[in-house]
Order: structure tokens, then C-alpha cells, then sequence
């Protein structure tokens, strides 16, 4: 698990640094995201996934990523030290954590 958070932050930090529309401010910050993402994706995640079904079913599955743009918004909000301009740069920052996340795990 320590393993996952170490590399995800890794790739947080590193996305933020390539997109304008992202901030993180350093290293342990990006640890922070990390954490938080894996607590909101364990316990709020299903939650919301769960009561949104038909819009997901509606759109093929496309709403996934709102939800993952959304939660990167939430987390924005709760830490200082992240920043994210718009709800376009969060889709695109969560689809490149996402892809890059897919291809290690």
C-alpha cells in the first residue's frame, strides 16, 4: 500500500508539473492527494458511482470521469497546497492519473 501511495504521488506531482492548470506546491502535498484519493475512492467513491448508475448507464460510462474530475475538486478544496483551475483541467488531470494508473496497477 505504501508502495501504491509513493508512486501515485509520484504521478500527481508529475502531472501537476506538465499541466498549467494544476498546482501542487511540493512533494508532500502531492503524498496528501494521494492519501486523500485513496480514502475518497474506498468510502465516497462507491457511494456516488452507485447513485448515479443511470446517468452512467445513460452516457456508456463516460460519467465515470466527471465523477473522477469531481473528486479531484473536492480534494482542491480540502488542501491547500493543490490547486486546479477549472473542471477541464480536473478531467484532464484525473484521465492521466487514471491511464497512468491503469498501466502500473
Amino acid at each position: 500500500m505504501i508502495k501504491y501511495l509513493i508512486v501515485n504521488s509520484l504521478v500527481i506531482f508529475f502531472f501537476a508539473y506538465i499541466l498549467s492548470g494544476v498546482k501542487v506546491k511540493s512533494f508532500f502535498t502531492a503524498i496528501g492527494i494521494s492519501i486523500l484519493l485513496a480514502i475518497i475512492n474506498t468510502f465516497i467513491k462507491p457511494l456516488i458511482v452507485f447513485l448515479t448508475i443511470p446517468l452512467t448507464v445513460l452516457t456508456l460510462g463516460l460519467f465515470i470521469f466527471v465523477i473522477n474530475a469531481w473528486i479531484f475538486m473536492i480534494i482542491d478544496s480540502m488542501l491547500d497546497g493543490f490547486e486546479i483551475k477549472n473542471f477541464w483541467w480536473a478531467l484532464l488531470y484525473s484521465l492521466l492519473i487514471s491511464a497512468v494508473n491503469t498501466v502500473l496497477f
